[in-house]
């Protein structure tokens, strides 16, 4: 039974419309049809796919509906997870769209592996990584260089 790719993660926001309005205007996503859980919430995704899924971070009944985080999780905790990676396309085009959202964002590049790659965070501190592959090196803003950095042994 192999993995063929990320379906969805959800995300316990401290201001759910806050972090719809991140994922929408400035990621691109839109709203995609929710089943009637017993909590509010909002799906997110891009095409036909829902790939993020916003919930309050404080509900009612909290321990039954979100059973992989703590309740505090919105508000004291990131959890275990480093950050969450989709496949984007004209990085130029969105480096400018950030800028004009007023979103700061970090580069990076890997010439071997031509991937480029923009770092941001949503509004609850989550970092999404959006990686664009097939990029040439010979770009004035690739950002930090995987190569120049140290190396763990």
């Amino acid at each position: 039974m192999p993995l063929t790719s990320i379906h969805h993660y959800l995300i316990r926001s401290s201001d759910i419309e806050r972090s719809r309005a991140f994922y929408q205007d400035v990621l691109g996503m839109h709203q995609m049809p929710r089943p009637d859980f017993p909590f509010p919430g909002y799906w997110l995704g891009v095409g036909q796919e829902a790939q993020v899924h916003l919930a309050p971070s404080s509900v009612d009944n909290a321990s039954l509906y979100f059973i992989g985080s703590p309740s505090d999780a919105a508000t004291e905790n990131s959890g275990v997870i480093d950050h969450v990676a989709f496949l984007a396309h004209d990085p130029e085009s969105v480096m400018r769209h950030l800028e004009q959202q007023g979103v700061a964002f970090r580069p990076r590049y890997m010439a071997q592996s031509k991937l480029f790659q923009l770092f941001v965070r949503d509004p609850d501190g989550v970092m999404v990584e959006l990686n664009f592959f097939g990029i040439e090196s010979d770009m004035q803003w690739v950002g930090e260089d995987y190569n120049a950095m140290p190396r763990v042994n």
